[in-house]
């Protein structure tokens, strides 16, 4: 494990499974395994909860392939799994994966023009957008519904989450017979460092065409 990046944080962290208690500590250990998002390692003396090889009891619950110890430099701390569990930073609740304090998200108003089209359709069309800028992810457009093709979205039961923004509710978009599934997504009640994109929709630009002031992106 030499080779992946890590540092301390002063953060406190806690992890729960199942409402139980599974680690309390002051001096978590943030790790790169990936090299795009961080996971916490805890000292093995915070964890609270039984550790049976790889699985995690805490009262009633458990978790099978949710721990493993660190090994070289990661010595004497536990991996757990970052979806395993519920997380607090201080006391705010965590989602996905920890925060990292190298990833930033702005997001500003813009009078750009953006047009949305799905198969030859125009589905959204504003020049009032939103855009999203997060360290190494694409810039991503956001839309008041006002100026979306609402009629032809249908909602999803898809969640997912996010650090940074909370978490995303998701439309399909129908084109005559065909149905583009989970192609729109929109924070109702985003985290603080995101209000901004709160009730807009943005379309997975992979998936769409996109225009920018007229130029496909």
């Amino acid at each position: 494990m030499s080779d992946v990046r890590f540092e301390r944080s002063a953060k406190r962290v806690r992890a729960y499974l199942g409402g139980n208690l599974v680690a309390d500590t002051t001096s978590p250990v943030l790790v790169w395994e990936n090299g795009y998002f961080p996971i916490y390692y805890v000292p093995a003396e915070d964890v609270r909860a039984e550790l049976d090889g790889a699985t995690v009891r805490a009262g009633d619950a458990e978790a099978p392939d949710a721990a493993q110890h660190g090994t070289g430099e990661l010595d004497g701390l536990v991996r757990l799994k970052a979806s395993a569990f519920d997380w607090f930073e201080e006391d705010e609740q965590v989602f996905s994966h920890p925060r990292d304090p190298y990833h930033r998200v702005d997001v500003l108003p813009s009078s750009r023009h953006v047009r949305i089209e799905v198969d030859g359709v125009t589905i959204a069309e504003s020049s009032s957008p939103t855009l999203l800028f997060e360290t190494n992810l694409p810039v991503r457009y956001y839309l008041p519904k006002t100026h979306v093709r609402m009629d032809l979205l249908e909602p999803t039961a898809t969640v997912t989450t996010c650090p940074y923004k909370g978490t995303a509710e998701y439309w399909s978009v129908r084109v005559g017979d065909t149905t583009h599934e989970d192609i729109v997504w929109g924070y109702a009640a985003p985290l603080p460092e995101s209000t901004r994109v709160q009730g807009l929709v943005a379309f997975y630009d992979e998936k769409v065409d996109v225009y920018v002031d007229g130029v496909r992106q």
